[in-house]
């Protein structure tokens, strides 16, 4: 299975008229991703950004959108990021529950400072490592980090069957990794907002 994302950009002052197509396409839409062989698919916005994530298990080339989600953007919007051109950034799969029910979505966006991209994997790929080959039923499961056109794109299926609240150790923990991060990219979504102080934009599912 190969998973896809994408990032359309808007053109400002665009986004109310654009989300309220796509709710009236948001059917036909998730249709025809099923058509295309497209699983899992799922449209997000914050800012003047859509970004895409679905799983494809098709071979030959590599899927395009929807019709009905360029339709309903049209003119209002770019490609900035087609599907499979996305660099994979950072992963923790674990066990994936197919039973969506079981899970609550974590999608976040981030733009890197500039000359930051290899830092930014240098960073996770020391996660992974620190992992190794032990597979993780939870909490993550899913869990993609994409980078293009220098925004970072995350989209992880949170299992609710872990859902508590954090200790003082993984408070103080998260507190120090998410300052350093700071360091290397600036947050559109509200994830932080908690230790920075900051008001952001809560990530908003529109398909």
């Amino acid at each position: 299975m190969k998973r896809l994302a994408f990032i359309i950009r808007l053109v400002p002052g665009k986004r109310q008229a654009v989300s309220e197509r796509l709710a009236t396409h948001g059917e036909q839409i998730r249709g025809e991703a099923v058509m295309m062989g497209l699983d899992n698919f799922s449209l997000w916005g914050v800012e003047d950004l859509l970004c895409g994530y679905s799983e494809w298990t098709g071979e030959g080339e590599t899927p395009g959108l929807p019709a009905a989600l360029e339709g309903s953007v049209g003119a209002d919007g770019t490609l900035l990021c087609a599907p499979g051109t996305m660099r994979l950034m950072y992963h923790d799969i674990g066990i994936v529950r197919q039973d969506k029910s079981l899970i609550r979505h974590r999608v976040f966006v981030t733009k890197l400072k500039p000359g930051c991209e290899e830092e930014y994997k240098r960073r996770h790929d020391g996660l992974i490592a620190a992992r190794g080959d032990t597979v993780s039923e939870g909490p993550d499961s899913n869990f993609t980090i994409w980078n293009g056109a220098g925004y970072i794109f995350g989209y992880c299926e949170k299992v609710k069957a872990f859902d508590r609240e954090m200790t003082e150790e993984e408070k103080a923990s998260t507190i120090q990794w998410e300052t350093r991060q700071l360091e290397i990219m600036d947050w559109l979504t509200d994830d932080v907002d908690w230790i920075t102080g900051e008001k952001h934009e809560a990530i908003q599912r529109l398909v």
